[in-house]
């Protein structure tokens, strides 16, 4: 079994909780972790709330829509004209659920705990990485090298924060008062967005425009929200939706960016920065093709912030950058983790979480040895049970419901209890595994499935039979039926009675959501919403909601580590 780590930044009100994938190489496992959110709380003043623009939702649209002549419409909602209703409900409940802080201590008070004359202890200094930079150098490039090479900045910032800067963002800040590109390299949760956010805060203080890209709809929706509540002025350009297309920040796909650079839009030549992020999605071998065209037509003036985790040729790619538009690109990494990290394994058809990997990355060879133990008992079972069946005339056993079969569960046809088939985690042990994690408390999870039946099916597991989970209190369920009934106000009246409409109600009641390409727009962006208000307190979602998501999750569960499409065969960890 091969373990590995990539882990992903999520803020909540009070503590930055992380996800990670766990690439496990064994079919007859569920990877199951747990996240210790052991930074300090944020302060009040820092924590990012999402808010919900009730978006204008449109079918029949990919990503390559012309948008170079887009106009919003009069009655279509912009990031200026349409407050979110849902959000607004949702903080409130929220925001009255909280303590109210504290009063600090008059001045004059008497501390008694104190011995009379001793100075009071100075609060810790915060911990800050150290970071290697390095700069890529057109060959005919005339300046101050020796500046170039260190580059710092001691004018006024363009934006402060309420904390104190890692090291390798105070590089990256200084480099973008140079005026010059980045790409930034770190883990996820380092803390990458800090620098994204300033270059776009220099872009309204200068009267430039902005560019942000990702690769994901989700993920532009989400930046959308959290942009324009920190900037105001902010679009949004997907295959789903186009919002003030003419604002100063322009969230979209890079598919849409490589479309309006291929027709030449008057908005792409105005653009001042382009922010890449998860630029490393380059190397993926369907979309990779997207970045690169998009990177090599960039207008010639225009500078880029690269977001990224790490890379081993970071460099190059700086050289890259360097030969294309015959300027200094600057290369920041850093390769530490802020967060320590639990990695569980479940076995198929057993019982039991086996800690496989300690917060301090200590691998467990007792634990291993009984979860392979366990692993091998299950195989066992599940042959002898294949030889009484063949013994008895073929009859089957109890079917695929204890995870056997071609999908597990309902569809598992005559297998046994699973823990051989290598296929999805089976009902039984989704249901286990949920009853474990609420049981510690380790809410909320996220549930990754690569089949969108799946996920439903799943979810579905939760809510039928005799068990049935629930994990909202009666308050919450008030919130949720809130924002639902705000989000519907947002639909056609003849949308409102869809089946996917009406039947998503149930799951996000008891705290349960979906969360797949299948869905209408504006109910992935109502799951979001929820999902990071810690409303939803469990999400069954593809892979493609791991791809750079800020959402509260202390918890990620794997179903399985193997991708079979109509393409290509994928597993995790390649």
């Amino acid at each position: 079994m091969i373990v590995t780590t990539t882990v992903a930044q999520f803020g909540d009100e009070s503590e930055i909780a992380h996800r990670v994938s766990v690439h496990l190489v064994r079919n007859d496992l569920i990877g199951v972790y747990e996240v210790f959110p052991l930074l300090p709380p944020m302060d009040e003043s820092s924590s990012q709330h999402s808010v919900w623009r009730p978006d204008r939702y449109t079918e029949g649209m990919g990503d390559d829509t012309d948008w170079s002549d887009a106009r919003v419409e009069d009655d279509m909602p912009t990031a200026q004209s349409a407050p979110s209703e849902a959000a607004a409900a949702a903080r409130a409940v929220l925001n009255a659920r909280k303590q109210p802080p504290t009063a600090p201590p008059p001045a004059d008070a008497e501390d008694d705990s104190e011995e009379e004359g001793a100075a009071p202890a100075a609060p810790p200094e915060p911990t800050r990485s150290s970071c290697r930079h390095s700069v890529a150098v057109p060959p005919d490039w005339t300046g101050d090298r020796t500046a170039l090479d260190a580059p710092s900045y001691d004018g006024e910032r363009a934006k402060t924060y309420p904390f104190v800067l890692d090291a390798f963002q105070e590089t990256s800040v200084s480099v973008l008062e140079r005026n010059e590109s980045v790409l930034v390299a770190a883990h996820t949760s380092a803390g990458k967005t800090v620098v994204a956010e300033y270059a776009i805060a220099m872009a309204f203080r200068d009267k430039q425009r902005v560019v942000y890209t990702s690769p994901l709809k989700a993920l532009s929706n989400q930046k959308f929200r959290e942009l324009t509540e920190e900037f105001g002025d902010v679009g949004l350009m997907t295959g789903d939706v186009c919002i003030n297309p003419n604002a100063s920040c322009i969230v979209m796909t890079t598919e849409v960016l490589r479309g309006m650079l291929y027709r030449g839009s008057d908005v792409v030549r105005e653009v001042k920065w382009i922010i890449f992020d998860e630029v490393h999605y380059m190397r993926d071998r369907e979309r990779g093709v997207v970045w690169e065209e998009s990177i090599v037509f960039a207008p010639g003036g225009c500078k880029f912030v690269f977001l990224s985790a790490t890379l081993p040729n970071a460099h190059e790619f700086a050289e890259w950058i360097t030969h294309l538009h015959a300027h200094p690109c600057h290369v920041v990494y850093t390769d530490y983790r802020p967060t320590p990290l639990q990695h569980y394994a479940f076995p198929k058809g057993g019982n039991g979480l086996h800690l496989i990997v300690n917060e301090r990355k200590e691998f467990q060879e007792s634990n291993f040895a009984t979860l392979q133990a366990a692993l091998d008992e299950i195989q066992q079972s599940a042959k002898k049970r294949k030889r009484d069946e063949k013994a008895n005339g073929g009859r089957g056993g109890r079917g695929g419901g204890r995870g056997g079969g071609r999908f597990g569960g309902r569809f598992g046809g005559r297998g046994g209890r699973g823990g051989d088939s290598g296929e999805d985690a089976s009902e039984d042990d989704i249901m286990k595994i949920m009853k474990t994690i609420r049981a510690r408390s380790w809410f909320p999870v996220i549930v990754f499935s690569f089949s969108r039946r799946q996920c439903e099916e799943h979810a579905k597991a939760l809510t039928k039979g005799k068990t049935q989970l629930d994990f909202t209190t009666t308050e919450q369920k008030e919130v949720i039926k809130q924002i639902y009934d705000n989000a519907l106000l947002c639909m056609a009246e003849e949308d409102r009675d869809l089946e996917c409409v009406r039947e998503i109600y149930p799951f996000l009641e008891r705290g349960i959501g979906i969360h797949h390409g299948g869905l209408l727009p504006i109910i992935k962006e109502l799951v979001e919403i929820l999902f990071g208000e810690s409303l939803v307190k469990c999400l069954f979602a593809t892979e493609t909601f791991a791809m750079g998501l800020n959402m509260p999750a202390r918890t990620c569960v794997f179903t399985d580590f193997e991708k079979v499409s109509f393409y290509f065969y994928f597993r995790m960890g390649d």
